[in-house]
């Protein structure tokens, strides 16, 4: 009998892991620690949706095989949630800097839009790789 569920333990370590190495990244690139904002916010390296959902992904696929409905119903959402945080997310949030330099431009008294950033496919990548990583050690463990 197991004590905690691998699924979940792989999905919330997926999400843990990315959003740390996203405060990594950040604090890297701007060679000082970075704001804890950066632990919780969407976009940027790497994707924390595709390290989640990958995560949980290959645990499944390892625990009870790729040939199972639920690792197909896993594989259907994780590519919903994948091409969502590239195409989807990615598109509104050029859409959301357009339009709020357009507001800054015209000088329009409309209060700015938060702008929510999705993810190039660099970052999808990763954050799947490492959602890879961490739910193979999950597994494993």
């Amino acid at each position: 009998m197991e004590l905690f569920s691998p699924y979940i333990v792989a999905g919330m370590a997926g999400w843990v892991v990315s959003q740390l190495s996203k405060y990594v990244v950040a604090s890297f690139k701007a060679r000082k620690l970075a704001s804890l904002r950066q632990l919780y916010l969407s976009g940027h390296m790497p994707s924390a949706h595709s390290a989640t959902v990958v995560a949980v992904l290959v645990v499944i696929g390892l625990k009870d095989g790729i040939g199972s409905g639920l690792f197909g119903l896993a594989l259907v959402f994780a590519s919903v949630v994948v091409y969502d945080a590239i195409m989807v997310r990615r598109s509104s949030g050029e859409q959301g800097i357009a339009l709020t330099a357009l507001i800054k431009e015209t000088g329009a008294n409309i209060p700015l839009p938060r702008v929510a950033i999705g993810h190039t496919p660099l970052e999808v990548a990763v954050g799947s790789l490492l959602g890879c990583i961490v739910g193979a050690i999950v597994y494993f463990l």
